[in-house]
């Protein structure tokens, strides 16, 4: 298994191309040698994929915005192929059940998108946060999600803090996607529900690194939603240099 920084930790260091292209030196030259590109500025593809090179870095996966992909579907395979990115990764959908944001209607506007990207050669990965665990009749709605696309039409992108904040075990939900979740997020859980650098909190990493092992997972992502104040980079460090005691590169 690769690991990987999530630059949405870093998010505010790269809202222009300038200061993206220093991000992702900085990371770099943390030790990381994969990246998931998420929260940053608007790119071209082209520009991205020079910039990888340069850096010595692959991007595993990326989080793309729902109106692209929902609207511009065909140019957002085509745009990650150019920079080589297999998975095509959506962030966020609120489940306000209130609001008829149901898994009705998820499903109903984004297995379309999931059929068009497989048919132009990459995959949709669905990340998860804390609302796919409410129940619907018993169920949970990251389970009717599952059900309702194939492996090969949507994988899992599992993050271990969310999961847990629902009051899930994070090791047994990757176990629970063994085959279509080649990529997971490595977010530590402190006292508090706070973020935290990966082994300063209070997850079970090595219960977590076990299911991953054991599941197929290609790439670990280190994600750090709040640094409370702390550099980004000094926390993405931190949490290389334990996952490197770990013997993950």
């Amino acid at each position: 298994m690769k690991i990987g920084a999530q630059l949405y930790t870093v998010r505010n260091s790269a809202q222009s191309l300038d200061d993206f292209a220093k991000t992702l030196k900085k990371v770099s030259d943390i030790g990381y040698k994969t990246v998931q590109v998420s929260g940053t500025c608007a790119f071209p593809a082209e520009w991205l994929r020079e910039q990888l090179v340069k850096n010595g870095l692959e991007c595993a996966v990326t989080h793309t915005p729902p109106e692209r992909l929902l609207n511009e579907t065909e140019k957002v395979a085509e745009e990650h192929k150019i920079f080589g990115c297999r998975y095509v990764g959506l962030g966020w959908n609120a489940f306000r059940l209130d609001e008829n944001d149901t898994p009705e209607e998820f499903i109903k506007k984004y297995l379309p998108v999931a059929k068009t990207l497989k048919s132009r050669g990459v995959s949709f990965m669905y990340h998860n946060h804390d609302q796919e665990f409410q129940k619907i009749g018993g169920r949970r709605i990251i389970e009717l999600l599952a059900d309702a696309f194939t492996k090969d039409e949507m994988g899992f992108i599992v993050d271990t803090f969310w999961v847990q904040a629902a009051g899930g075990d994070p090791a047994e939900w990757i176990r629970k996607f063994s085959g279509r979740m080649p990529c997971i997020h490595l977010k530590d859980f402190a006292y508090g529900r706070k973020f935290a650098v990966i082994g300063e909190g209070n997850m079970n990493f090595d219960a977590v690194f076990k299911a991953a092992e054991d599941s197929g997972v290609e790439y670990m992502l280190v994600e750090q939603d709040d640094c409370y104040g702390e550099d980004p980079f000094e926390c993405l460090k931190r949490s290389y240099e334990y996952l490197k005691s770990k013997g993950f590169e």
